[in-house]
């Protein structure tokens, strides 16, 4: 949830300087005609010497100055505030935000027109309309949002139009709050298939490792502020003269890497239904459905560059909880775009140097020479499933007919589970399909064993 915080009570985006001059230009149509028909009845008044017509013609011009140093002082008188919940959505999901006003002063205000800027992707702008606010009262509107598009959206300023009884004038002041929405891609409940192993660190086999370390063998370390007492390690504390406790064992979980094809070469259309927006979905249902499953996951694209990328080897899930590590590889999935590069090199570098690990791959289109490269990151992984985009199943201008099966069975002899996505396909069916094709390579002995397994 986040939280535009108070704007502070002038709401004003100036101070006193070149204030009056923004008041008058506040005029609005009504109080402009007023002015300028006090000012020519207070002439003819001058010319014709009717003493009556003077104070008609100083009444009709002094009302909107009146109505301008009214609203003038008016500025100061309310603070604003913004709440988006929640400030992560996916693609599609609505969300709301409530918009509160605060009158801080004593006196009550006039009639307040509300108006906050939303990106038009999120929705037509929204107005309100508050008649009055009572002498410390508050008021509170809100109002959906909703996009398809994925991405980080500013909501904000929120803009106050304050205006007199009279229709004289209206002025129009900024609140500094803003927020930001992150629209993240959809992501798909994906069936837990059951192949061989699961991931590791876990169950009875971890029970079994601490069962045959012995006392001796435990590693202290100092005693730290909220250590459970019960963990104190006392022929440690005697030997080193403070006090010790054991370490908790972290259980070590299979790696899983994510591979986003984000190549501008590998893909065209563009909008909600294009073919990178499918590849993008579809590796974050993946990397959620792993680090659900009890994975170490992190996410690859073909820059090279890994989310979160801090420490071993980039893997997430490991240190972190689970809902941590999701909302930071969303996050980077919400704004991901086509990317400059024109091969897989720099992403096969960070493989070669990689553990090994389950890897699922989501590419493009493929030529011979990717083909090739993406062959050999088959080898520094325990298992490897590619969902290779066939443009020809998504645009009426894709490539041959037959260059999409010959790149799959490029990537089958290399040892993948390799299949095409054409379009309308749907994630969950595919990964079954996978399990099945893995395992039918699995008995024929097409392939290696996954290490750690995937489900």
């Amino acid at each position: 949830m986040a939280s535009g915080g108070p704007a502070g009570p002038d709401g004003g985006d100036g101070g006193e300087h070149g204030g009056l001059r923004a008041a008058l230009s506040g005029l609005t149509t009504r109080g402009r005609s007023f002015l300028a028909a006090g000012v020519a009845a207070a002439i003819c008044a001058y010319v014709l010497g009717q003493s009556d017509l003077l104070r008609v013609g100083l009444l009709l011009a002094v009302l909107p100055l009146i109505c301008v140093a009214v609203l003038y002082r008016t500025r100061y008188r309310v603070a604003g505030s913004r709440r988006l919940t929640p400030s992560r959505v996916p693609a599609g999901a609505e969300a709301r935000v409530h918009l509160r006003m605060d009158n801080v002063t004593r006196l009550p205000t006039g009639l307040l027109m509300l108006q906050d800027h939303v990106p038009y992707v999120l929705g037509p702008r929204p107005r309100f309309v508050l008649d009055r606010v009572e002498p410390g009262g508050r008021r509170e509107v809100s109002y959906r949002v909703r996009s398809d598009l994925r991405g980080r959206y500013p909501l904000g300023p929120l803009q106050l139009r304050l205006s007199d009884p009279f229709g004289m004038c209206e002025l129009t002041r900024s609140f500094s709050a803003y927020d930001t929405l992150t629209v993240i891609p959809r992501t798909e409940p994906l069936p837990p298939v059951p192949l061989a192993g699961d991931s590791s660190g876990f169950g009875d086999g971890r029970q079994r490792s601490l069962a045959l370390a012995g006392e001796d063998d435990v590693i202290p370390r100092g005693y730290r502020h909220g250590d459970d007492l019960r963990r104190v390690h006392w022929r440690s504390t005697a030997r080193y003269g403070e006090l010790m406790v054991r370490r908790e064992e972290q259980p070590q979980r299979a790696g899983c890497t994510v591979l986003l094809d984000t190549r501008r070469a590998g893909y065209q259309g563009s909008g909600p239904d294009s073919a990178f927006e499918w590849a993008v979905s579809a590796a974050a249902s993946a990397l959620v459905h792993m680090l659900e499953r009890g994975f170490a996951v992190r996410l690859l694209t073909d820059t090279g560059g890994t989310v979160p990328g801090e420490g071993g080897d980039g893997f997430a899930g490991a240190t972190q909880e689970t809902a941590e590590a999701a909302g930071l590889m969303l996050d980077t999935l919400a704004v991901v775009d086509h990317s400059d590069d024109t091969d897989l090199s720099r992403s096969y570098e960070v493989l070669r140097g990689s553990s090994g690990g389950l890897l699922v791959a989501f590419f493009g289109d493929l030529d011979a020479e990717q083909a090739a490269v993406a062959a050999r990151m088959r080898q520094r992984s325990g298992a490897a499933v590619a969902f290779v985009l066939d443009s020809g199943g998504w645009t009426a201008a894709g490539g041959p007919a037959g260059r999409a099966e010959e790149r799959l069975r490029q990537l089958r002899e290399a040892g993948w589970t390799a299949l095409a996505v054409t379009s309308g396909a749907e994630l969950p069916e595919l990964w079954r399909q996978a399990a099945r094709q893995h395992s039918e390579s699995a008995v024929t002995g097409g392939s290696t064993g996954f290490s750690g397994g995937w489900s």
